[in-house]
């Protein structure tokens, strides 16, 4: 092995209910993959289908930790997501063979600089300092995919007790099975990538102070509070 001219990175990871934690590689995102979120955005699902974006693994906010409001934005925003966590590679996949490649499944929030996101978008920018930015992606803890319905079950999320979302993971334009598969067309996947699946409507401000506490049936939650 070669020297390295400076400390490798540490490998950011989450907690799993059977003890052992997961290791982080990649955290990709998939956009409008709500009908109700796509229309409070201004678009028409029906015409526009989901698409793909990223966050660096470094966003990550690990075992319920405070998260801190972000410089440079004056609408910081919640999305709270279903988290798919894969345990095996794969590229160019059927959805029949897609879920095969899931280790677990968790609770996460995409927290978005909505003004910086408006800004982008109206001079077609990228979206990364509106997406990718530190702490911006609180996730809970991972179960294992066995057991786990990825199809259905009720998403919301409270912020200081107030019910802010709710939906369901029936409501997803495009299913977990076909994200993937999506997905792998694009790039090939490999153990530690996360998939985020996209929102209901509901999304609105934060402010510092704010307590966040999502939840996704038969899945788990996530707890963080914005400082």
């Amino acid at each position: 092995m070669q020297d390295l001219v400076i400390p490798a990175p540490d490998r950011p990871t989450l907690p799993t209910s059977v003890g052992g934690r997961f290791p982080v590689r990649r955290v990709y995102c998939v956009g409008r993959n709500y009908a109700a979120h796509a229309r409070e955005m201004g678009h028409d699902p029906d015409r526009e289908p989901p698409f793909f974006f990223t966050k660096p693994s470094s966003a990550l906010v690990t075992d319920a930790a405070d998260t801190a409001y972000p410089p440079g934005t004056d609408q910081l925003e919640h999305e709270v997501e279903l988290v798919v966590a894969l345990g095996r590679s794969g590229h160019d996949l059927s959805v029949t063979d897609a879920l095969g490649l899931v280790w677990g499944y968790g609770v996460g929030l995409d927290l978005t600089r909505r003004d910086l996101q408006a800004e982008a978008k109206r001079l077609g920018r990228p979206w990364d300092l509106a997406k990718g930015f530190d702490a911006s992606a609180p996730i809970g803890t991972l179960v294992p995919a066995a057991g786990v319905d990825p199809t259905s079950g009720a998403v919301e999320l409270r912020v200081d007790g107030d019910l802010r979302q709710s939906g369901d993971l029936a409501d997803q334009i495009w299913s977990v099975a076909e994200t993937i598969a999506e997905l792998s067309r694009w790039v090939a996947l490999a153990p530690g990538d996360l998939l985020l699946t996209g929102t209901p409507d509901g999304v609105g401000p934060l402010q510092r102070g704010d307590v966040l506490d999502g939840s996704i049936a038969g899945v788990g939650t996530v707890h963080t509070r914005i400082v």
